[in-house]
């Protein structure tokens, strides 16, 4: 809705069935929506709690509506973006430019948990290292979409946004009869296409190059999406146990036929646990000699072993300096203004302003570690302030942002809940956005956060051709 009150023009039809519903009507859609989840197995694993076990994936029914010319916009510059990070993950493997030309802090990489120095000197195939990328958008007061955070690792949800749309075309079928709801479905065919593309240029042509999805295991928070993306693409769940790395650091998974060969693996693993000879020891998840294989030139690994120097909350902040420094552009995306904890004066203006902040750590995820200043008791603001002052490369801190609403079903009524959004991006020979994305919703009144981890919920991302 705009200002007056008036629907803006890609929700026209949205708000017209909304108000034709009364709320039991609308309830009645939710609850079949929820039996769907349980029915097909849609579920997400809390650990904070000790307990660790599967829930029900939470879907709000009312989809979050964004016009398909604001988007092309936004496709843009998250195609920018990917390709400056990417740049940036190279030359951090290589010659260090940026860091030569004072762009950015040697210190500061060097002190980077993700930094991987058994990556050094590696060339993934067309330049890239973060094949797959899932940044966090949110639209603040002015209604300026912003990048939030970038996740380059391992980033999870996107099977869940395709869950929900098909949940959502079930519950608002006649929506999508009447007006073009741009596809998000073709997803695992574009991730697939992407892996297979990986393959070495030798093993092109001459036979069908074997993907495998690499997963944790069952007690993993994101086994489902482990196991319905490989369902998708019609290729091999596999565990480390699974695979083995020969002699002549080829890959191979062991079958009741044998064992074949391997060339492309989509890992869900971190990096430390990827290789307990290269990494830890300790590691029962990952494959002795994975890395070896790697630099050989014997397998491909997307995202690449490595990538995460760039999944950093501190890094986050120079990424618009990446893209003048690596494109000669200027951003199309901007970030959410960011003070860095390792400039003093930055720090003390932290320190001096706490409340009107929130305190992030560099490298968590999933809504952990986060401290909002103008909510947190005055024991967790001293705690987190000497943790700052204990560690200043580890701590960043953002404005607390008014991010946007969108109507949610809540307790029988509907209700603005804040929300954020996290588009998907594949990056190879060429770049891919999904249409929309996981818009991700702070099901608690008044909450910023919406991990689900921390209680959020979700909804489906309608990207809509205007008339």
């Amino acid at each position: 809705m705009d200002a007056q009150g008036n629907p803006r023009p890609a929700a026209a039809a949205l708000v017209e069935r909304l108000r034709s519903l009364d709320i039991a009507e609308l309830q009645e859609r939710q609850s079949l929506a929820d039996v769907d989840i349980l029915a097909l197995g849609i579920t997400f694993t809390v650990y904070h709690d000790g307990r660790g076990t599967d829930r029900a994936w939470p879907m709000d029914i009312v989809p979050r509506v964004i016009a398909a010319s604001e988007w092309m916009e936004i496709e843009r510059g998250l195609k920018q973006r990917l390709a400056a990070l990417n740049r940036f993950i190279d030359d951090v493997y290589h010659e260090r430019q940026v860091v030569a030309d004072g762009v950015f802090p040697a210190d500061l990489l060097e002190g980077s948990v993700n930094l991987r120095p058994e990556c050094a000197g590696m060339s993934p195939k067309f330049g890239v290292w973060a094949h797959i990328c899932g940044s966090d958008l949110v639209r603040d007061s002015d209604g300026v979409v912003r990048v939030l955070e970038d996740n380059l690792r391992v980033p999870s949800g996107v099977s869940y946004m395709l869950q929900n749309r098909a949940i959502s075309k079930r519950a608002f079928a006649d929506l999508f009869e009447r007006q073009s709801i741009l596809p998000v479905d073709e997803y695992p065919d574009q991730l697939r296409r992407l892996l297979v593309s990986l393959a070495a240029d030798e093993l092109q042509g001459v036979r069908h190059p074997q993907v495998v999805v690499l997963t944790p295991g069952v007690y993993n928070s994101a086994y489902f999406e482990h196991a319905y993306l490989a369902q998708q693409m019609g290729v091999p769940l596999v565990e480390g146990a699974d695979l083995f790395v020969d002699t002549s650091s080829r890959v191979w998974m062991r079958t009741i036929d044998g064992p074949k060969p391997v060339d492309v693996i989509y890992r869900r693993i971190d990096d430390l646990f990827l290789d307990p000879e290269a990494f830890r020891p300790d590691s029962q998840l990952g494959v002795p000699g994975l890395m070896r294989a790697w630099r050989a030139g014997n397998v491909a690994i997307a995202n690449a072993p490595g990538a995460g120097v760039a999944d950093d909350k501190v890094v986050y902040a120079w990424v618009p300096e990446f893209i003048r420094y690596y494109l000669g552009e200027e951003p199309l995306l901007p970030n959410v203004p960011t003070y860095r904890c390792y400039y003093p004066d930055e720090r003390a203006y932290v320190v001096e302003h706490v409340r009107e902040l929130v305190l992030k750590p560099a490298n968590e995820s999933g809504g952990y570690g986060l401290t909002i200043g103008s909510t947190a008791p005055e024991s967790q603001l001293e705690a987190a302030l000497a943790a700052v002052k204990a560690d200043p490369r580890n701590w960043v801190a953002q404005p607390i942002l008014q991010i946007s609403t969108a109507p949610t079903l809540c307790a029988g009524d509907l209700a603005p809940r804040h929300v954020d959004l996290r588009p998907f991006v594949l990056s190879g020979r060429d770049t891919y956005v999904t249409m929309g994305g996981l818009t991700r919703v702070a099901l608690v009144e008044g909450s910023l956060v919406v991990n689900s981890s921390q209680g959020g919920g979700s909804k489906d991302t309608w990207v809509i051709e205007e008339p």
